[in-house]
């Protein structure tokens, strides 16, 4: 198991080198000067050289690429050139909002999946309506599932919020960033309640698409398992087959079904750019938002590198717990 883990770790070191270096190179390609973008458009060519000299841009690019390196490993993603802040300030702000909304996505995807490849197999009344559910939600691109819920929704039924993460202007914002937590920590239900109504739209349709992908793997690999040896035991000792199906059965079918929510997970913040920005959503998606009309490329090269990130380190748990739900995994 140790070695496997080194294994792991030491390739996502090597992604996150390459990842670096691609969100550099795209920087470079950009075609943008970062210096006459910051100091703008009136800066005399005295000021954006001397200034090019202090930042180091005439220097080589190999010397600058791991200059770049440098400061990503200290947590330096350079400075806006629209809020004229360090990126890793702006993200740190922004980022609390997008992780709870990739929370609570997750979550449900997990669930409304696992109930989707459990009814499937189990054959539960009333997995036939929710598999018809959310197949025909994870149809329809999340923009417009998006939409379509906040016409339906907020617009005609006035059900759930349409935007933001709050309707209180005096909500508390610490000490986590998170709305819900830090409303349930302040002890005030209201807003809390508040909080949470405003987190289920969106975080329904970022959860469909992943929850189908997870639902479906699940199905195929449970149906796999009950097919074996160890299940037939299990019946043969009287054992109820919904017993069979969630003691035995489902442990030995995790291993498939944790791959594909490392996977999804890379597709979930993907969405959750598009999903921010409809709904408003105060996070890292409404902050690159913002920055791509400015050519803020320090910007948006940072909210890639942190969602990249995020990414390859969420694979490599997932590979992890792969190897401790199924040990063979370790040995292959």
């Amino acid at each position: 198991m140790i070695r496997f883990v080194t294994k792991r770790l030491s390739a996502m070191v090597i992604i996150l080198v390459v990842l670096t270096a691609v969100v550099f190179l795209l920087q470079q390609a950009s075609g943008i000067n970062p210096v006459h973008a910051y100091l703008g458009a009136n800066a005399s060519q005295a000021a954006v050289a001397h200034e090019t000299k202090v930042l180091g841009y005439d220097r080589p690019i190999f010397r600058q690429f791991l200059t770049y390196i440098g400061h990503a490993v200290q947590g330096n993603l350079g400075r806006s050139l629209r809020t004229r802040d360090a990126v890793a300030t702006n993200i740190a702000s922004y980022l609390p909002a997008t992780a709870e909304l990739a929370l609570a996505g997750l979550g449900l995807a997990l669930i409304l999946g696992a109930a989707l490849g459990l009814g499937s197999v189990g054959r539960w009344r009333g997995s036939g309506v929710l598999r018809i559910i959310l197949l025909s939600g994870a149809s329809v691109p999340g923009f417009l599932l998006a939409l379509l819920g906040i016409l339906l929704l907020n617009g005609k039924l006035h059900w759930l919020p349409a935007t933001g993460d709050t309707g209180y202007n005096n909500a508390p914002t610490g000490p986590t960033g998170m709305m819900v937590v830090d409303t349930l920590l302040h002890g005030n239900l209201a807003m809390f309640w508040d909080a949470i109504v405003h987190l289920i739209l969106p975080a329904i349709c970022v959860s469909l698409g992943p929850a189908v992908s997870i639902g479906r793997v699940l199905r195929t690999s449970l149906e796999s398992s009950m097919g074996s040896d160890f299940v037939r035991t299990a019946r043969a000792k009287g054992l109820k087959e919904k017993t069979v199906l969630v003691r035995h059965a489902l442990r030995n079918s995790l291993s498939a079904a944790l791959s594909m929510t490392g996977l999804q997970v890379g597709l979930m913040f993907a969405g959750i750019v598009v999903i921010e920005t409809i709904f408003a959503w105060p996070g890292i998606g409404l902050y690159v938002e913002q920055s791509i009309p400015s050519a803020d490329f320090p910007a948006i090269a940072g909210v890639t590198l942190v969602l990249g990130v995020a990414y390859v380190v969420i694979n490599a748990v997932v590979d992890v717990l792969q190897a401790v739900v199924d040990p063979r995994v370790a040995i292959a």
